[in-house]
């Protein structure tokens, strides 16, 4: 909870957040993860809410995603459970456009290597390929708060 409180105090600030508070306490964040992993195991995201230069999801994956690379999106990821490595940087394999300003490929080439757990706060800027890696049986849940027009 001390996590995800710091690492939304964090973007809020970072975004100049203004208008209504929105809390989601651990315990809304579990249920949410579970409801997620029930509808589709090996990923699955979840729009909470758009507030105009920013919106925020919920993620959860049991498998490496694609690598991708937003064009005019940064993205803040608060991780909630689980633990893996995320490739940031180097040239995307494979790459493909998926929708206007969203490009996703297979992997990463040359990109660095981060380990992240519980409580890590990643910020990803826009134009940057980054992937999300975890090893074979493992799970991640985590909060994106999605920065538009970069």
């Amino acid at each position: 909870m001390k996590q995800i409180t710091l690492g939304l105090l964090a973007a809020s600030v970072l975004l100049g957040a203004a208008g209504p508070v929105d809390i989601y306490s651990a315990k809304d964040l579990q249920v949410m993860e579970a409801k997620l992993a029930e509808t589709h195991p090996s990923f699955k995201s979840q729009a909470l809410k758009n507030y105009g230069n920013h919106y925020s999801m919920l993620a959860y994956r049991e498998a490496t995603g694609s690598s991708e690379l937003h064009e005019h999106e940064a993205d803040i990821l608060v991780f909630e459970e689980g633990e893996g490595t995320i490739i940031t940087g180097g040239k995307m394999v494979d790459a493909h456009t998926e929708k206007p300003g969203e490009i996703r490929g297979k992997s990463i080439s040359g990109g660095e290597r981060h380990p992240f757990g519980p409580g890590c706060v990643i910020h990803v800027p826009a134009g940057v390929p980054h992937q999300v890696v975890l090893e074979k049986g493992k799970k991640v849940a985590y909060f994106v708060v999605k920065v538009t027009g970069q």
